[in-house]
């Protein structure tokens, strides 16, 4: 029984437009080989200045905070360094792998459909 509610389940994804696209064009992994580009490493850049703004960032400020006995200083750039740390990673994420993550899925999609179909 459960086997044809996995097959019926794999059926009903692939009629999508996204899966059927990517079992019509049978996607694959080729993007992979191509040397990447200035936006890649830009993106790669921007996700190890977010691990510096992050925590350590943070260790430093309260640090600050401390030896100079300003509480608020802490309380208040803590949370908008990490926030801003998110968003670098975030921006970067997005300009280093936001092409290769939809390849990635439409391959990944293809192949388990097919596994299931």
């Amino acid at each position: 029984m459960m086997p044809n509610i996995i097959k019926s389940v794999a059926n009903r994804i692939a009629e999508t437009k996204f899966a059927g696209s990517a079992i019509a064009d049978n996607a694959d992994l080729s993007v992979f080989k191509e040397k990447p580009s200035a936006k890649n490493y830009l993106g790669l850049l921007l996700m190890c200045i977010s691990y510096v703004i992050g925590l350590p960032a943070v260790g430093l400020l309260g640090a600050i905070s401390v030896y100079h006995n300003k509480p608020f200083l802490i309380l208040i750039g803590g949370p908008l360094l990490l926030i801003t740390s998110h968003l670098v990673f975030l921006a970067g994420v997005y300009l280093a792998g936001g092409r290769y993550l939809v390849v990635f899925l439409r391959w990944a999609t293809r192949i388990v459909l097919k596994k299931y179909m």
